[in-house]
């Protein structure tokens, strides 16, 4: 994050056992989302802070495509978190649920965060 712009990269995995025809994830900022010109095709805005993406389909025990959101944050915070989640997944039984909503805190340094 930088200057209140940021830029959230991330690739769905599929653990299995089963695979998935598509999925939705939610990526939900701490803060508003003033701008969003630069969403990927199968990604929408669902509300203020949130923004809805399709990963396609995922084979069991597989990667998906990289998706790369990004957009203007209201006020050029100092600090924001965003929260990532499944939303639909065509009723697909996960094996590790605790692994599905991860929450990064990300300061305006310009610095590259991973998780």
């Amino acid at each position: 994050m930088s200057g209140g712009r940021v830029e959230t990269r991330l690739i769905p995995q599929n653990h299995g056992p089963s695979s998935v025809a598509d999925a939705t994830l939610r990526l939900r900022w701490s803060v508003p989302v003033t701008d969003t010109r630069g969403l990927p095709p199968m990604c929408v805005r669902a509300d203020t802070r949130t923004v809805l993406c399709r990963t396609g389909a995922l084979p069991a025990d597989s990667r998906g495509r990289r998706i790369r959101v990004s957009a203007r944050l209201a006020g050029a915070p100092s600090e924001v978190t965003v929260r990532i989640d499944t939303m639909w997944s065509g009723g697909t039984t996960d094996r590790n649920p605790q692994n599905n909503t991860p929450k990064v805190l990300a300061l305006d340094t310009g610095d590259v965060y991973y998780f």
